[in-house]
């Protein structure tokens, strides 16, 4: 939502579905029906937690994998395989310079900075830091709640609203009085179960419906929209 990394992630488990798919249609004699990029992504992996995605995913396929570790090999058909193969491909991207920010949403932090609002990044991907630091913009917010945290923590992704209220913890405040700004299905809904004073949906794909039918209280194509209500 601050970066446009989206497209990244969306490519990489494409690349990363696909290998696998085609490799369990020919071993199971099943036709190959590949990963679609919007509706799939969309549906199944966008906001989600890397493993919480692989899973979802592959069970709308009736497909069922080993959990493995963390620390398992992209090449193991595991969970935590597959979803490490997606973040070496990643990670591969972000090296070769090809994260960029939104910039509405870097003149909406600005402005939420200027007027003391409190700020917090609340990402379900493992590379956030990495990332806030290659668009150049960690010094605009106070805290960060990625997929370390979480897993560290032991806290499930969203659609759970658990990283989100952790995110307001560090900010001393209640849900009640945080809003959530998210572009993925999954987040808005994270967002509306945790209670939280409103969910603002960004919708960078056409996705608006699904966006409010998922939680979200008012939706804009672009933070800077929020400037000008």
């Amino acid at each position: 939502m601050l970066t446009q990394t989206a497209l990244v992630h969306n490519a990489a488990w494409k690349q990363t579905f696909d290998t696998f798919l085609e490799t369990w249609a020919t071993q199971h004699g099943q036709a190959f029906v590949p990963f679609d990029s919007g509706a799939d992504y969309h549906e199944y992996v966008d906001g989600r937690q890397r493993a919480d995605g692989v899973r979802t995913f592959l069970a709308s396929r009736g497909i069922t994998l080993p959990e493995g570790t963390p620390d398992d090999g992209p090449d193991q058909p595991t969970v935590n395989g597959i979803g490490n193969k997606k973040n070496l491909l990643v990670l591969q991207k972000i090296k070769e310079g090809a994260v960029q920010v939104y910039e509405g949403s870097v003149e909406y932090l600005k402005a939420a900075r200027e007027a003391g609002l409190r700020r917090v990044v609340v990402s379900a991907s493992a590379n956030c830091k990495d990332v806030l630091e290659a668009a150049g913009i960690a010094d605009l917010l106070e805290d960060r709640v990625d997929g370390v945290t979480a897993r560290e923590l032991g806290l499930p992704g969203k659609p759970a609203p658990d990283t989100f209220l952790y995110g307001a913890k560090l900010l001393g405040l209640p849900p009640e009085s945080c809003a959530v700004f998210e572009d993925a299905q999954a987040g808005v809904a994270a967002g509306r179960a945790g209670k939280f004073g409103i969910v603002v949906g960004v919708d960078r794909v056409g996705q608006a419906d699904a966006l409010l039918e998922h939680g979200a209280d008012i939706v804009v194509t672009d933070l800077s929209e929020l400037l000008t209500r």
